[in-house]
């Protein structure tokens, strides 16, 4: 295949990197800080279902956003044109705000970090190959259990190009790849069905979804968590201990407690963290990071979409709150420095603090020997939807595989059980951290203010005391 320069996608003939530095100079003149965002994506989905691909898409976008910051105000405006003349029709827009009074904001730090390939993952696969993974994954799952009743498969993958273009001359490139696989099970027996799931991802290309191990791992993670969905018994209710699994039940972290790290929110004195830098917010060995340079990482990034090279930024250490998650704007109107957690959607969305890949480091404590500590409680390894209020922290989390324990041992799968509580308290209430850190398989998808960016999580096995489980026994 012949190499093309990713920045051809976005200079074409009605747009140069010239035209580019100078319409960004001249309609940003009278602002504190902002960009020119660029951005071509291109993105495929597959679906397959009862045994037919029943779904396939492809599509391309292109677009910019261009936004003007004055103190606290923000003018934006977008197009899904790459060319002078939008640009042009946009700068009007950024003519609203007030001239700035101050000085001006000073660019991000430069680099030439990459911690993902510029290959674009699309193109090197065949689509027929695509389909006949999905088939395989189809018939494979089938003959591993004649319990199996239906099997669906995702596949997809998107390639963007975006550039931050700044007033000042500042000119960042970055090129995401991004693919995913899901696998979903269902199973019966005697008139019962039951489903598990299973995915994985990240910022590589497809020859990592294409390797055996990894599709039929992902078959073997599904259909184990819908054959104990199948043997569950009603969940109990009531507060009592809950060990959480490592990995993806870092979802809970990032909901109930990482969205009120975020600057923004602490800015406004809306989060249950604000004004607390310093304090104890979480019991002695609690340790939460967010850091966007993990390689391959589905919410890692080179450069956010301001331009600021990404970061390990620590949020808590040993219990102690030491920061939040800043964007430019909630940095330079807190007096801190930007942490690389400027994130928006597509070129249709201007920036704002949002996290990468958020998470609990590793503890000291066996995971057999937390589990040992369980006089009668559950072990929940895994969740599915959930809600958050940013204000208060409280949350309510379904388990998609739990179980029982009992006198130190796991015991039967439960169905039905949500987990209840707010963040902040919770965080008070953990007894036992695991030294079995692990962080989820690539899925997790993050949504605030209408915005949804990927993004990843994680933790080692967790006790936490005093949580309320909403079960459905009687």
């Amino acid at each position: 295949m012949t190499y093309q320069d990713p920045r051809s996608f976005l200079y074409r003939d009605a747009l140069s990197p010239e035209a580019a530095q100078r319409l960004t100079a001249d309609a940003l003149a009278r602002a504190d800080d902002g960009e020119l965002y660029l951005q071509y994506r291109r993105a495929e989905a597959f679906g397959f279902d009862d045994g037919r691909l029943k779904t396939a898409s492809y599509d391309t976008q292109t677009g910019f956003g261009l936004r003007a910051v004055s103190g606290e105000t923000t003018a934006f405006a977008h197009a899904t044109e790459l060319s002078e003349a939008a640009i042009k029709r946009a700068a009007t827009t950024m003519a609203l705000i007030d001239p700035t009074q101050g000085p001006r904001a000073d660019p991000p730090r430069a680099t030439n970090r990459h911690l993902y390939t510029d290959t674009d993952p699309l193109d090197l696969v065949p689509f027929a190959d695509k389909v006949n993974l999905c088939q395989r994954i189809d018939a494979t799952a089938r003959a591993r259990d004649p319990r199996v009743a239906q099997v669906s498969v995702g596949l997809s993958g998107t390639w963007s190009v975006v550039e931050i273009v700044r007033p000042d001359g500042f000119v960042a490139t970055d090129v995401r790849p991004l693919v995913r696989l899901n696998v979903q099970i269902v199973v019966e027996q005697n008139g019962r069905r039951e489903t598990g799931t299973f995915g994985l991802g990240g910022r590589y290309l497809y020859d990592k979804l294409f390797d055996e191990a990894a599709w039929t791992r992902a078959i073997d993670e599904a259909l184990a968590q819908a054959l104990v969905n199948l043997e569950s018994v009603e969940a109990p209710a009531g507060e009592m201990t809950v060990l959480l699994g490592p990995g993806w039940p870092g979802i809970l972290l990032h909901e109930a407690i990482g969205h009120g790290l975020e600057g923004d929110f602490n800015r406004k004195g809306t989060s249950a963290f604000s004004g607390r830098i310093g304090d104890r917010v979480a019991a002695p060995g609690v340790t939460i990071v967010d850091d966007g340079t993990l390689a391959d990482r589905r919410g890692s990034l080179s450069i956010d979409d301001e331009g600021t090279p990404t970061s390990e930024t620590v949020l808590i250490e040993d219990g102690i709150l030491k920061g939040y998650m800043q964007d430019r704007l909630n940095a330079r109107l807190m007096g801190v420095a930007a942490t690389g957690n400027g994130r928006r959607e597509s070129f249709a969305h201007a920036p704002m603090p949002r996290m990468t890949n958020t998470f609990m480091k590793n503890g000291r404590d066996d995971p057999a020997e937390l589990l040992s500590r369980v006089r009668k409680g559950i072990f929940a390894k895994s969740f599915g939807g959930g809600s958050v209020d940013i204000v208060s922290g409280k949350f309510v989390f379904s388990c998609t595989e739990a179980y029982k324990i009992e006198d130190g041992r796991i015991g039967a799968p439960i169905k039905g059980a949500t987990l209840i509580g707010d963040g902040p308290t919770a965080l008070t209430k953990v007894t036992g951290i695991g030294n079995d850190w692990a962080l989820d398989e690539g899925i997790g998808m993050c949504g605030k203010g209408g915005q949804s960016v990927p993004a990843g999580v994680g933790q080692p096995t967790l006790l936490v005391d005093g949580l309320t489980v909403g079960g459905t026994a009687i």
